[in-house]
């Protein structure tokens, strides 16, 4: 099946605890149903400090599923992504107000 959101799309997300929060996908594991949003879904990960690197407390971006996510259309709303063909391509468009994605 295509993938209906896709690396460096601008999204917002609708459940969990950062609802309403928009950001950017970093990558996405399609097997998984999940994506890695860029400042979204943050948890800390405590690091032993080696002889290379520095220790402490570093944010770190965790998955979340796709069906928690939504495009940000043109207008900055929520909205779903269709397909259609256009000149006997399949491309993506924002169901809200029709653009091509």
């Amino acid at each position: 099946m295509a993938a209906k959101l896709k690396t460096g799309d601008k999204v917002v997300v609708l459940a969990g605890k950062d609802k309403g929060k928009t950001g950017t996908i970093s990558s996405v594991d399609p097997k998984a149903g999940k994506a890695v949003v860029d400042g979204i879904n943050i948890a800390i990960r405590h690091q032993r400090q080696t002889q290379t690197t520095q220790g402490g407390r570093t944010p770190k971006a965790l998955p979340i599923q796709l069906s928690n996510l939504a495009f940000v259309d043109a207008n900055g709303k929520a909205s779903r992504v269709g397909f259609r063909m256009e000149d006997g391509k399949k491309v993506r468009f924002a169901k809200t107000t029709g653009d091509v994605i």
